[in-house]
């Protein structure tokens, strides 16, 4: 028997992380507002679950398809999103993810329609390990690939592309009187964040081995929003630390009140916007260095 309790939903929410990293890379650093970022999770779950039923199921060739399938409507979309204000470029990724949804819908001899996608199987990964029962070696793939992908961002932001981004975001018409060529760092920032939910929907599709219509879903987008504003936009961290703290709110909050879990949540982030999440991490950093030093001295 094994030594742990399954462990279903920690799978599909390394896939959830690697979102947030994704629009963090367009709205921490780039100043890319996005209600659409589903789009992009949705194209990659659809990517793997088709190559998986109709090519082959080998989980590493199925991410490095929806990247690439990913990156090319990214690269596609960048153009139109980079045109206007934060309110268009909202509408306009908001219209790219409804518009999916319906072509998804449509296509139901391809996709499945409202019934999704049924019959994956999954192979091993790298031909050598294979998903269990208890979802461990689910866990562990998405937890590999999280930290990949975390690692290689981490070094993208600090380099002078990074750099570069970050002046755009402060100061967009400064960066281009420097010589920084804005709309191409644009374009290159907003393919890559699609390459990364692309791989973040095949991780779910592969995780869950099923594929259904809500990965294009407008709540995906609001839920990914949610967690930066958690977790916080523009730290890299904020991505994994929020959908952490999004996850335990959740469960916490709904097990203590079925009927009403949304509306303490979402009392939650009010507090979190109006109050600031300096000022929250203070209010409980003083206490607690206080009583720590009080012990110290005690000592």
């Amino acid at each position: 028997m094994p030594c742990s309790p399954p462990r279903p939903h920690l799978a599909p929410a390394g896939g959830g992380r690697s979102s947030c990293s994704s629009l963090d890379l367009i709205l921490g650093y780039a100043g890319i507002v996005s209600l659409g970022h589903a789009a992009f999770l949705g194209i990659g779950a659809y990517t793997a679950g088709l190559l998986t039923i109709h090519v082959a199921g080998e989980p590493v060739l199925g991410l490095v398809a929806a990247a690439l399938v990913g990156a090319v409507l990214g690269f596609a979309t960048g153009f139109l999103v980079l045109r206007g204000s934060d309110l268009t470029r909202l509408m306009v990724t908001l219209g790219v993810s409804l518009l999916l949804f319906e072509i998804a819908n449509q296509a139901a001899g391809l996709t499945g329609g409202a019934d999704g996608l049924n019959g994956m199987a999954v192979g091993p990964i790298l031909g050598w390990f294979e998903f269990d029962l208890y979802g461990q070696t689910a866990y562990a793939y998405s937890l590999a690939v999280l930290f990949a992908l975390f690692l290689f961002a981490r070094r993208l932001v600090h380099s002078p592309f990074g750099l570069s981004l970050k002046a755009i975001r402060d100061n967009r018409l400064r960066a281009a009187a420097i010589g920084v060529p804005v709309a191409r760092r644009l374009i290159a920032i907003y393919t890559l964040s699609a390459a990364y939910a692309a791989i973040a929907g095949a991780l779910l599709a592969q995780t869950t081995q099923f594929v259904s219509l809500d990965v294009f879903d407008f709540h995906r987008s609001a839920d990914v929003l949610l967690v930066l504003v958690i977790g916080g936009a523009g730290y890299l961290y904020g991505g994994p630390v929020g959908a952490v703290l999004f996850r335990f709110l959740q469960d916490w909050i709904s097990g203590l009140t079925p009927q009403y879990w949304s509306f303490w949540l979402g009392a939650f982030l009010v507090l979190l916007v109006l109050v600031g999440r300096d000022r929250l991490v203070q209010g409980v950093r003083r206490p607690v260095a206080a009583l720590l030093s009080r012990f110290g001295g005690g000592r």
